[in-house]
């Protein structure tokens, strides 16, 4: 038993090297990493070792350390094997047909939302997140279009965190009207922004469910001037049905 806590509290260690690095901060020196992470010398230069020889991280010049090749594999192992960027592709295609858009698949873990496929057909897309870059969880229809079919347990911690953000953006001033205004979001089944994240983009968002609970959303983004009441009512009409047929693809559910 005790053995297994150890190798368990070294996993961890080890993948809280790796979280370190990030769109703002994407290169660390080895003191560097010592000073943030409070590792002895020997410790980090074993979890350096390691993953370096696994791909995860290389060094570049000046010695400094960023991500590896291997991180570039996975992704694109991940793109071939996740069922939900496979359902999504011929309803990404329709939505982009019909309208000049931006349409994207985004997955939601733990406090962040991760854009994993997307196409468009605007001819100045308006999105600014393509694959592969965390998105805020305070703002846009894509976070809200999440919590609202999120349980009470898991929502009511992000309502917490994100409080200022939903506020900001004219959500609700307390936690009961914010939960009151992501209940109008489950009723409707899409939720709508007005250049929350991408300033004179209009974000068009519902969830993709897995067995009843928010696994991603799929949104339509599309230029302001373009946003009329008529398109967003026929916008949001179709991501519903995209969403449901997305699932329905991915995971078995029935429409």
């Amino acid at each position: 038993m005790e053995q297994r806590l150890k190798k368990a509290n070294s996993q961890d260690r080890l993948l809280a090297v790796l979280d370190l690095f990030s769109e703002q901060r994407p290169h660390w020196t080895p003191d560097e990493l010592m000073r943030e992470l409070g590792y002895t010398r020997p410790t980090l230069y074993r979890y350096l070792k390691s993953l370096k020889q696994s791909g995860l991280l290389m060094t570049t010049r000046g010695g400094q350390l960023t991500l590896g090749p291997r991180v570039v594999e996975m992704d694109y192992l991940s793109r071939r094997a996740d069922p939900l960027v496979a359902a999504a592709a011929p309803q990404l295609a329709r939505l982009t047909a019909a309208h000049p858009c931006t349409a994207l698949i985004v997955r939601w873990y733990g406090d962040k939302m991760l854009c994993v496929a997307s196409q468009s057909s605007a001819p100045n897309p308006v999105s600014s997140y393509p694959r592969g870059r965390p998105m805020p969880m305070g703002r846009g229809a894509i976070a809200r279009a999440i919590m609202a079919f999120l349980p009470k347990p898991q929502l009511q911690p992000l309502i917490a965190r994100y409080a200022a953000d939903l506020r900001a953006v004219g959500v609700g001033a307390t936690a009961d009207e914010i939960v009151a205004a992501l209940r109008q979001i489950r009723r409707a089944g899409v939720a709508i922004a007005y250049g929350e994240v991408t300033p004179g983009a209009v974000g068009i968002a519902a969830p993709i469910v897995d067995a009843g609970y928010p696994v991603a959303s799929l949104c339509v983004t599309i230029a302001g001037l373009k946003a009329t009441g008529e398109v967003i009512d026929r916008i949001s009409g179709e991501v519903r049905d995209a969403a449901r047929r997305i699932a329905a693809d991915a995971f078995g559910q029935d429409i």
